[in-house]
């Protein structure tokens, strides 16, 4: 990949300098003022940025290089800058540096010393674009066991590498089978805590009589058949994390207990008198509506308040966009090696099916199809047959042409310049970062009327 080295300086004597500082390897261009630079950062996207602060029309001050610089870390966050300074301007560095800029160099002009400082700023751009791919390969998320590339997932994802490092009490909402407790279990991995116990318990599954002495825990002989003291999950999970499933499904006499605990942060064992300090982390699930169950006096509205200081509403998998494949292209790699049947591969009608299904069951039905295609599979492909799924809609999949996507984005995006600048030709030019006849050939390509308004100005 050919690095891009843009200098921005208004002199025309040390912008020949500068340039000359540096290899034939290296794409280097030049601007003079902050309209031109703006044209060049979008042109040519460079990697890296040497920015002389005192640009026209201020080029005894600094205003205009502060000005410039806010706006290509906005336009170009990733971009590395360098500000150029003067060698008594200590304190505009600095000010550059806290705004966002990666390094400075100060006046005279020595080749080594800013060879050197560039090049650094080289080094550190690429080996950022690095950890972004690898974070690409790992479906572009760092949480264990979640496989995602939609926004929606991601959004999920950020906001519980948010949450992880603090103590709030969390309720995970969405569909059976979305993976609650796998986030549940992140939040876990994620924090202090990751060292200390995990206790889950699934509140739908205990009957209701039993369930209370599984959460608190009871005292030898407090009931028929208590023959010895036992913690409950609270205190096995002390200094950890207590993840309570399906919390919508626990009984209202429960209910007021849990809350007591969550306040005071003490627990009552059955049939005992002595509360016991708890120091626990709670993570909460459940696939049903709170809210529907707080109308209908199911659920005590004081109780949802302390379990939902934070909530994740995790989307099910036909509310992600893109995600049905890649889950399901995961789950064929993991599971092929579990069977010894490496290399399987979905032919055209099966990701066609897989992206048209609706997945009602989510993941979890997922786990199913694609478990029983790796056995029946006949060679390395695996058919829709196989996944047991009907044909799906082959517009989204077979039809995709690179050129037409490129196109249409490319026309909206002069359509949106042009009404962004009131139809003046120059000006959307330079917010394009092409030149003004190349607007116009584009423009005549597309069959973008602008004959009406337009302005040369």
């Amino acid at each position: 990949m050919t690095r891009k080295l843009l200098i921005v300086e208004d002199d025309p004597g040390l912008q020949s300098q500068m340039r000359w500082c540096f290899s034939e390897d290296l794409e280097v261009a030049v601007a003079s003022d902050r309209e031109s630079a703006l044209a060049a950062l979008r042109r040519d996207e460079p990697d890296v940025i040497t920015l002389d602060l005192g640009l026209p029309p201020d080029p005894g001050g600094a205003t205009e290089g502060f000005s410039l610089l806010e706006e290509i870390l906005r336009l170009a966050p990733m971009t590395k800058v360098i500000v150029v300074t003067g060698r008594e301007d200590k304190e505009n560095s600095v000010k550059a540096i806290g705004m966002g800029a990666s390094d400075f160099y100060q006046k005279p002009l020595d080749a080594d010393i800013l060879t050197f400082v560039v090049n650094r700023a080289f080094r550190l751009a690429e080996l950022e674009r690095e950890n972004r791919d690898l974070a690409r390969q790992r479906n572009g998320t760092n949480i264990k066991g979640i496989v995602a590339a939609s926004p929606q997932m991601l959004a999920i994802c950020r906001t519980l590498e948010k949450v992880a490092p603090t103590d709030v009490t969390t309720l995970i909402t969405g569909e059976t089978g979305t993976g609650k407790e796998l986030l549940a279990r992140a939040i876990h991995d994620l924090s202090p805590r990751a060292c200390k116990p995990f206790a889950a318990i699934n509140c739908a599954a205990i009957p209701e009589n039993l369930l209370e002495s599984e959460l608190f825990g009871f005292e030898k002989g407090s009931f028929t058949g208590a023959n010895q003291t036992k913690k409950g999950k609270i205190e096995s999970a002390n200094g950890g994390t207590l993840f309570l499933d399906e919390i919508g499904d626990m009984p209202m006499a429960l209910q007021a207990k849990l809350l007591r605990f969550l306040q005071e942060r003490v627990v009552d064992r059955v049939g005992s008198v002595t509360p016991i300090p708890v120091d626990v982390r709670v993570v909460c699930a459940t696939h049903r509506d709170v809210r529907q169950l707080i109308e209908s006096g199911d659920f005590r509205e004081d109780l949802y308040y302390r379990i939902s200081e934070i909530t994740l509403d995790v989307p099910a998998v036909r509310e992600r966009d893109g995600d049905a494949l890649v889950i399901a292209q995961s789950l064929l790699k993991s599971l092929g090696k579990q069977m010894d049947r490496s290399n399987l591969a979905f032919t055209e009608d099966a990701i066609n099916a897989i992206n048209s299904y609706p997945w009602p069951g989510n993941v979890r039905e997922m786990i199913n199809k694609v478990k029983r295609a790796t056995i029946m599979a006949d060679g390395k492909r695996v058919t829709a047959e196989d996944l047991e799924l009907p044909p799906g809609d082959s517009s989204t999949s077979s039809h995709i042409n690179l050129r037409q996507v490129r196109e249409q984005a490319e026309r909206q995006a002069i359509c949106q310049a042009l009404q962004t600048t009131g139809f003046n030709m120059a000006q959307a030019a330079r917010l394009l970062g092409v030149t003004r006849p190349t607007l116009y050939n584009l423009t005549d390509k597309y069959k973008i009327d602008t004959s009406a308004e337009i302005s040369e100005v």
